[in-house]
C-alpha cells in the first residue's frame, strides 16, 4: 500500500514547487536583464536586424487589403539607423502633397525599402535628388516617393492601383529590385516577436541559417525565383501588367529602373534577370532603364547604407539619380499626361 500526503512527501512537493517558481523567477530577471543589455546596446542604431524592426514597429501597421500585408503609418515620424524618416498623410516619405496642378509633371516612384531610401537622408534620396535636378535646369517637375519596406512588385502595384491613382501621376517609375519577384507571406509575427529585441534578434539568427544552409547560395535561390512556373515569377508579371493597362488607359508614361543586387558587383551573377525585365518591359511598353553599368566597379564599403546592410546609400542614391535623369529628362511631355 502507497503511502500519501505524508509529511516527507508534502515536503518533497513544496521544494519541487519552490525550485520550479526559482528557475522560473529566474529565467524570467535573465530575459529582461538580457532584454536591457540588448536595447543598450542596439542605442546606437548600428543594428540592421533591430533598426528594420523598429521600423516595422514605428512606422507600418497592418494593412486591411490582405495583398498588401502592411502598409505606412500615415503622417508619422520615426529616427531609424540614425537617419530621420517622415512619412505624409499619403504614406510617401517626404512632406504633403498638393492636388496636381494642371500642365505640371509628377513622377511617382513605386518599390520597396531601397526606392523608400533606408539610411538615406530624406534629401539624399534618389527622388529628391532628381526633383533638384529638373528644379536646377528649370523644369518644374513634381518627384514623389512612395517606397515602403517588405514590398514586392505585386504589392506595390496593388497599392498603387487600390489608394494612390487620385495623385494623378503623369509618369510611374517602377524601382525593380532582383527580389520583387518573390512570393512575401502576410507577416505580423507575433506579441513577443513584436515587442522584444531578443527574440526579434534571435528570429532573424534562425532565419539567416535557414537561408545559409540552402544549397547554391543566391545564385540558386534567383534561379528558383524566376523559373518560369514559379508563383512569385507568375504574380509579378500580371502585376506589371496590370499597371500597363491603367497607365495606358489614363495616358500615363511608365519606366522600369532595374536595381541591381549589389552584394557582389565585381562578378554579378544575374544579368539574366536584368534581361528577362528587359523583354517584359518591352512588351508592357515600360521605357527599360537598367541601372547596373553605373553601379559596376563599386565595393560595398563605397555604396552600402552600413557594414551588415546591403541597401544603397546617400552616393548609390546619387549614381541612381544621375543614371535616370536623362532618360526622364528626354522623355516628351509638358506636363500633360500622355493623349
Amino acid at each position: 500500500m502507497t503511502e500519501k500526503n505524508t509529511p516527507k512527501n508534502k515536503t518533497s512537493i513544496r521544494m519541487i514547487v519552490v525550485q520550479t517558481l526559482i528557475v522560473c523567477v529566474s529565467l524570467v530577471v535573465a530575459l529582461m536583464i538580457a532584454e536591457g543589455v540588448i536595447r543598450l546596446k542596439n542605442s546606437s542604431m548600428k543594428n540592421y536586424d533591430i533598426e528594420m524592426w523598429k521600423y516595422s514597429k514605428e512606422l507600418k501597421i497592418p494593412s486591411e487589403n490582405p495583398v498588401l500585408g502592411h502598409e505606412h503609418r500615415n503622417s508619422a515620424a520615426a529616427t531609424l539607423q540614425s537617419v530621420d524618416i517622415r512619412i505624409n498623410s499619403r504614406g510617401l516619405r517626404g512632406g504633403e502633397v498638393s492636388p496636381r496642378m494642371a500642365g505640371k509633371r509628377r513622377i511617382l516612384f513605386i518599390g520597396s525599402s531601397i526606392t523608400l531610401g533606408w539610411g538615406v537622408k530624406e534629401e539624399e534620396t534618389m527622388t529628391m535628388r532628381l526633383q533638384e535636378m529638373f528644379k536646377r535646369d528649370g523644369n518644374d517637375v513634381e518627384v514623389l516617393n512612395a517606397g515602403i519596406g517588405n514590398y514586392n512588385a505585386v504589392r506595390y502595384v496593388e497599392r498603387f492601383l487600390t489608394t494612390l491613382t487620385d495623385l494623378e501621376p503623369t509618369d510611374i517609375v517602377v524601382h525593380y529590385f532582383i527580389n520583387d519577384a518573390e512570393v512575401l507571406q502576410r507577416g505580423g509575427g507575433n506579441t513577443l516577436l513584436r515587442n522584444s529585441q531578443l527574440a526579434a534578434l534571435i528570429w532573424s539568427y534562425l532565419q539567416s541559417q535557414k537561408a545559409a544552409s540552402k544549397k547554391g547560395g543566391l545564385d540558386a535561390h534567383y534561379k528558383e525565383v524566376y523559373a518560369s512556373d514559379a508563383p512569385g515569377y507568375t504574380d509579378m508579371k500580371k502585376a506589371l501588367r496590370r499597371l500597363s493597362d491603367y497607365a495606358r488607359e489614363k495616358g500615363i508614361r511608365l519606366h522600369l529602373a532595374m536595381m541591381p543586387d549589389i552584394h557582389n558587383l565585381t562578378d554579378y551573377k544575374f544579368k539574366y534577370i536584368h534581361e528577362e525585365l528587359k523583354n517584359i518591359s518591352t512588351r508592357l511598353g515600360y521605357n527599360y532603364i537598367d541601372l547596373l553599368p553605373a553601379f559596376l566597379g563599386f565595393t560595398p564599403e563605397d555604396i552600402w547604407s552600413m557594414p551588415g546592410d546591403p541597401h544603397p546609400n546617400g552616393l548609390g542614391h546619387e549614381i541612381i539619380a544621375e543614371t535616370l535623369y536623362p532618360f526622364l529628362l528626354n522623355e516628351s511631355g509638358d506636363g500633360d499626361r500622355m493623349k
